[in-house]
């Protein structure tokens, strides 16, 4: 038993459960179930035994049950967030374990309030004709381990909301944090409409290729969102994918490097780096370079950094062992080739095996691994730039197009940003989202759309009813 509730209520035992480690420690914090593609089966059986009648509930009730779930996990939103916090790495404070516990039921809610009301398209004498928005059936939810919780109810809850039931596979590397808001959530949901598979690569393998499944939500690498096309080609099974980034931001001349230098240093390293649309690679105009590296570096040098159950700590640990060894590599690559090191470029070892300090990296230029390649970790390249339209170009190089941002004149950054192939563009900020706006990439991140209207209309079928 531990003094956490949520987690003594989804781990299971030793013998039957797979150990997960603090991210911080490496100690075992809890055991997650070894469930296979036979579990697979009989949880997409026992999804579409439950899907009619969940359907059959109208938008009206199926709303309200997701109210109630969002309140569950509202009401054990701390013994969430430490889940999390250790789990997952992330800080307990700031834009960290707590915010995404909370982001859980702010999402479901939204999920449950937004209105889907029928289009009409066409109407004349004697001809009225419209679009409806009906249940698909099975979705499956294929989450990532950077924000395990909060980016499974983005998939989770506009499914459930438009009547579909949903089968969850969470990353192998953060499954308790999945399981935790699943369970909270079944507290208020029929039994076989909301259930997780926490299986192995096998298992993931089998999903997008599932008779029984009719739509796969994907969030994760490229690569892999690659294999779960071809995988889904026999079935057809519709697809949300939500790939990598490599995120450009760009500094326009004239901008107040002290007055933007917080809002850039989060857009690059919430969650230390491990997120998608995080603010990946900064390029900064000859006239503000100098300012704009010298204020990052003074605050990675005095942000705090340390496990995520630390009150004090703002930045934590690499996930795994895996992503800390390619945010090394990189680094050690941009030094080997002459690039300057301003702050950080080394682990912290006195904090334990997966830390590693917050870095800024300049005199680097695209071409390097380290600008070319999504680091995912607490490192930024500083890129100078003296012509506008190169550094556009350059910023448009890349095969993704998650997000970007434009940093300084409002007229002008809004010039820029329609310049920018990005499914979404800040202006002065970076990666804030919002349940009501939609969120998805272009180019090699993916495709179709998350959040609000946009994002429930993704999860159904539309229906032309002509009368």
């Amino acid at each position: 038993m531990t003094d956490n509730t949520l987690l003594d209520a989804i781990s299971a035992t030793q013998e039957e459960g797979r150990p997960i480690p603090d991210a911080a420690t490496g100690e075992t914090m809890g055991y997650a179930p070894v469930h296979t593609t036979a579990d697979l089966d009989a949880a997409v059986e026992a999804a579409r035994a439950a899907q009619p009648a969940w359907a059959g509930l109208g938008h009206e009730e199926r709303a309200r049950l997701l109210r109630l779930a969002a309140d569950e996990i509202e009401a054990n939103a701390e013994d969430l967030a430490r889940i999390i916090a250790r789990e997952q790495g992330k800080p307990l404070n700031g834009a960290g374990a707590r915010f995404e516990a909370g982001g859980c039921a702010v999402w479901v809610r939204s999920a449950a309030d937004t209105a889907i009301e029928p289009e009409v398209l066409f109407e004349a004498e004697g001809t009225r004709s419209e679009l409806h928005y009906v249940p698909l059936g099975v979705v499956a939810a294929i989450g990532p381990w950077n924000w395990p919780a909060l980016i499974g109810i983005w998939q989770i809850a506009p499914s459930l909301r438009m009547g579909n039931a949903v089968v969850v596979k969470p990353s192998s590397y953060t499954p308790l944090s999945v399981l935790a808001v699943v369970e909270l959530m079944n507290r208020h949901l029929p039994e076989g409409v909301l259930t997780v598979v926490s299986g192995n690569r096998e298992v993931g393998a089998r999903i997008a290729s599932h008779p029984g499944i009719d739509k796969v939500m994907f969030t994760g690498s490229t690569e892999t969102g690659r294999e779960i096309v071809r995988s889904s080609a026999d079935n057809l099974a519709r697809l949300t994918l939500e790939l990598g980034g490599n995120d450009p931001g760009i500094v326009l001349p004239g901008a107040d490097a002290r007055a933007i230098a917080e809002g850039l240093f989060w857009g690059i390293f919430i969650n230390t780096g491990q997120t998608c649309a995080a603010l990946k690679r900064l390029y900064v105009h000859d006239s503000v370079h100098d300012e704009v590296v010298a204020a990052l570096a003074e605050l990675a040098e005095s942000i705090p950094m340390g496990p995520g159950t630390d009150e004090g700590s703002l930045l934590g640990p690499l996930t795994t062992p895996q992503q800390f060894e390619i945010v090394a590599r990189l680094v050690d690559d941009a030094r080997a080739r002459g690039a300057r090191i301003v702050t950080g470029g080394e682990p912290a070892e006195e904090l334990g095996a997966q830390f590693y300090r917050a870095t800024i990296v300049t005199d680097i230029e695209d071409g390097a691994a380290l600008v070319d390649e999504e680091q995912f970790g607490p490192v930024i390249p500083v890129i100078r730039y003296s012509d506008l339209d190169d550094a556009i170009a350059r910023a448009n190089a890349s095969e993704q197009g998650l997000g970007a941002s434009v940093w300084g004149d409002p007229g002008e950054a809004r010039r820029v940003a329609e310049r920018i192939e990005a499914g979404t563009v800040w202006i002065n900020q970076h990666g804030t989202l919002n349940p009501m706006v939609p969120f998805g990439g272009v180019k090699a991140s993916g495709y179709g759309l998350e959040f609000g209207a946009h994002g429930l209309k993704a999860v159904a079928a539309p229906k032309v009813i002509t009368v």
